[in-house]
Formats: C-alpha cells, structure tokens, sequence
C-alpha cells in the first residue's frame, strides 16, 4: 500500500495554506508609504468635467495621431514586401 507520496503531498498543501501570506513593502504598517499611515498619504484629486472633456479628447486626437502611424507603416511594409517579392520572381526567371 504505497500511499505516501500523495499523503506527503497533502501534508505539504495544507502547511503552505496555513502560513501566513506574503506581505508586500506597503502593507507594512511601519513604512511610510503604508496605507495607514494619514501623513504621507497621497490626495488625490476630483476633475471637473470640463478637465474630463479635455482629456477625453486630448487621448483621441493621440490615439488617431498613433493609429494613422501604425496605418502607413503596415502600408509600407507591404509594399516593401510586394517589391521584394516582384524583384525575387524577376532574378529566378
């Protein structure tokens, strides 16, 4: 009856969940950048609508500016694939 691998591997499984998990650097309450600590927290603040708008559309006019970039590099690409492969044909003939 050869059952002690998967028993010492159930043994191992509940040992591992019952240690205490791993903490990172901010939820120490010791550190000054912990969550608890009020002094050095960090206030974030509300944007009007206004702001909201002008950031909306600040990022759409970025995004269209990337979009038509990423547009004429595929566009180049392929033609210079299609050249490539037109001058390729041409030397085997």
């Amino acid at each position: 009856m050869s059952f002690g691998g998967s028993v010492s591997a159930m043994i191992s499984s509940l040992k591992n969940n019952s240690r205490a998990k791993r903490k990172s650097y901010f939820d120490n309450k010791n550190n000054k950048y912990s969550n608890e600590n009020e002094k050095n927290s960090v206030a974030y603040k509300k944007a009007t609508p206004e702001q909201i708008a002008e950031i909306k559309n600040k990022l759409i006019k970025e995004n269209k500016k990337e979009r038509l970039k990423n547009i004429i590099f595929i566009i180049f690409a392929l033609i210079s694939i299609i050249m490539l492969l037109l001058f390729l044909n041409n030397l085997t003939i």
